[in-house]
This record gives structure tokens, sequence and C-alpha cells, in this order.
């Protein structure tokens, strides 16, 4: 029952994420906006993590919400030599906690529809937050 309400309420709130709004009075020109072409991986993989991939709904960088900090994940993907882009893809099984998976198996199906270029953001700015 407390798994039902845990992925009730942060399906919740990936569903309540507001669409991002241009700031008033200042509009950017094709050359300032940010585009995967242009942006380097860590700084594509954070706006994707802030933004596209709701990723900042169960995830902090330095402390546990929902899901394990990035801190974290880095640290243990890193020492356990895991893949990040293939547990996104659903092709490999979570290390990190797989008791927490069913939760994150929602929010799969956005990282799974990524391009390869999004993947290896996220997991630039994933390993960037290493300490």
């Amino acid at each position: 029952m407390k798994k039902i309400i845990i992925l009730a309420a942060v399906l919740l709130v990936v569903s309540c994420k507001k669409e991002s709004q241009e700031p008033f009075g200042k509009t950017e020109t094709p050359t300032e906006a940010a585009s995967p072409t242009t942006a380097t991986p860590v700084t594509l993989g954070k706006e994707i993590f802030e933004g596209k991939g709701a990723c900042v709904a169960c995830h902090k960088v330095d402390a546990k919400l929902i899901g394990p900090s990035i801190q974290d994940m880095a640290k243990t993907y890193k020492a356990q030599n895991g893949n990040l882009i293939a547990f996104l893809k659903e092709e490999a099984k979570p290390i990190m906690d797989p008791a927490q998976y069913e939760v994150m198996k929602a929010n799969l199906a956005i990282t799974k529809a990524m391009s390869e270029e999004e993947l290896k953001g996220l997991e630039a700015y994933i390993y960037s937050n290493l300490k």
C-alpha cells in the first residue's frame, strides 16, 4: 500500500509539472538559446534533469529525496562500473536501490524515449557531481 501511495505522489508531481515559460520582456535569439548541438553534455544533462526528464521531482544533488542523491548515484555506478545509460533505457537492472525500482519504473518511459545524446548528457551531468 505504501508503494502505491508513493507511486501516486510521484506521478502527481510529474504530471503537474509546469511547462517552461518565456521570461517576460526578453526573448532569446537562436544564437543565445542552448541547443543539443551547442550545449556541453553536462549543460544538456542538467537541462534535461531539471526539465524534460523531471528527475528533480525525486532526486537532489546531495541528499536523498524519494530516490538517491545524484552524488550517491555517481559514486555507486562508478564504483561498481555500472551503466547508467543502459539502466535509463531499461536494459540493465538497478544497482542503487532495487526496492525503489518500481517507483522509478514509471519514469523510464521518459528516459527510454530520449536520444543517445540526451542520455549521454544525463550521464555526464550525474558524473559531474561526483564528490
